[in-house]
């Protein structure tokens, strides 16, 4: 017998009430403050998208102060109050709850309630991230763009009311398996995170070609490849037929793959002179404004599912036009540290760094053989595999892991109902 089902046969043994929220809380609205109300010291403050974004079941600190000037226009939660989001981009969002276990009060935002009541803060929670609460919190979701719960609709909403010994005991258990998850987690994504630097290293020594060799002609990309800079598309001329060509903008260009997701499309006129703007498999495109981000340049390499298309303004597309060239060899060109320090050393712009269709053909690099590109290339891509292999490998894991805690969190959390 665990130490739960003693308590629960001990205070008990005739099943859980379970109550309305509204039996045995108070729900209070928070009163309103902006984002440019925010200050780095002043009255500690929970901003309702913080709760679904920066908090777990309980805090004792806050991540937001807001202005001092403001104390007497705020609503403030005492320590053990839980505060719920009240407005949320998800139905998921809406409901999130994070108990207030610190010291002092703090302000909260009037998109967001306090419940107050004699339960344990942190056991009401945990009890709020249950699929028990998201069935029956879904019945009282208004479905807008932004989600939104009332304070009558929470009010509603049943909770078991097991004894206090009882929601002692289950917080404690839950505190644990939520720190062994996240230790889990955590060395999973280091994991993770080592194997990707190990990759990263080798793929820079691989393709950060030599300064000079015995067979290693010096040319510039132009020589070797077509480069062409976009058509400039005019928005008021997008189509939403799905049928309609898709067009690659930067916003659809990640890091060595195409995002499918948000594109635009053009429905194309047989007048159109835009066939020197269709991209076929193998080009590779770059995003020609904000090229250098942290994670590296915007670029893919066309694949067979990503045609047809077009080429859109501000994005360059590079097509080897020599046979000496090998197509999977321009792609990783264009991700190789040698390239991204040209990049770097020829953008321009300040706000909005950008390249120009000449710097990029002007990029000179010692050309390998045919054969020795065929051969990088065909390295790297096994090197992609392996690294794409452990990050499914790796997520999955964690995936099963939360899915393993929620179970046995809501296992925890449904009680025998006592029958009136």
């Amino acid at each position: 017998m665990s130490e739960i089902d003693r308590l629960l046969a001990e205070h008990c043994p005739d099943g859980v009430e379970v109550k309305m929220l509204g039996e045995i809380g108070t729900f209070i609205r928070g009163r309103r403050f902006t984002k440019a109300d925010m200050v780095k010291k002043g009255i500690p403050c929970i901003h309702y998208g913080e709760i679904y974004t920066e908090y777990g079941v309980s805090t004792e600190s806050t991540i937001s102060h807001v202005r001092e000037d403001l104390r007497n226009q705020l609503r403030y939660a005492q320590p053990g109050d839980v505060i719920v989001a009240g407005v949320g981009e998800t139905v998921e969002d809406v409901g999130k709850a994070v108990a207030w276990l610190g010291e002092g009060e703090v302000a909260f935002h009037d998109d967001s309630f306090l419940f107050r009541s004699e339960l344990d803060p942190t056991y009401v929670s945990y009890y709020f991230q249950t699929s028990t609460f998201r069935t029956e919190k879904e019945q009282h979701v208004s479905r807008a763009k932004m989600k939104r719960l009332s304070s009558s609709g929470l009010s509603r909403i049943t909770i078991p009311v097991p004894p206090p010994e009882v929601q002692c005991e289950i917080v404690r258990i839950l505190d644990n398996m939520t720190e062994l998850r996240a230790e889990l987690r955590a060395e999973l994504q280091a994991e993770l995170q080592a194997r990707t630097r190990q990759y990263g290293h080798y793929r820079d020594l691989m393709l950060r070609l030599p300064a000079s060799g015995k067979s290693w002609p010096k040319v510039k990309l132009r020589e070797v490849a077509d480069i062409r800079v976009g058509f400039a598309f005019k928005s008021k001329e997008f189509s939403e037929d799905p049928a309609a060509i898709r067009l690659i903008r930067g916003d659809n260009i990640g890091q060595g793959r195409l995002k499918h997701k948000g594109y635009k499309r053009w429905l194309r006129n047989e007048n159109d002179a835009l066939d020197p703007f269709l991209l076929r498999e193998g080009d590779v495109v770059l995003a020609m404004d904000r090229p250098w981000i942290p994670a590296g340049l915007k670029w893919a390499q066309i694949k067979e599912g990503d045609v047809p298309a077009l080429l859109v303004q501000r994005v360059a597309r590079m097509r080897a036009h020599s046979a000496q060239v090998d197509e999977r060899f321009l792609g990783r060109l264009i991700d190789s540290p040698n390239f991204t320090e040209y990049v770097l050393s020829v953008q321009t712009g300040n706000t909005v760094p950008h390249l120009s269709g000449a710097q990029i053909g002007n990029y000179e690099f010692r050309l390998p053989s045919r054969a020795e590109q065929v051969h990088l290339a065909e390295r790297l891509e096994a090197f992609d595999a392996l690294m794409n292999d452990l990050s499914t490998g790796l997520h999955a894991e964690i995936d099963a892991r939360r899915n393993q805690y929620e179970h046995y969190r809501d296992k925890l959390l449904k009680f025998e109902k006592r029958v009136a």
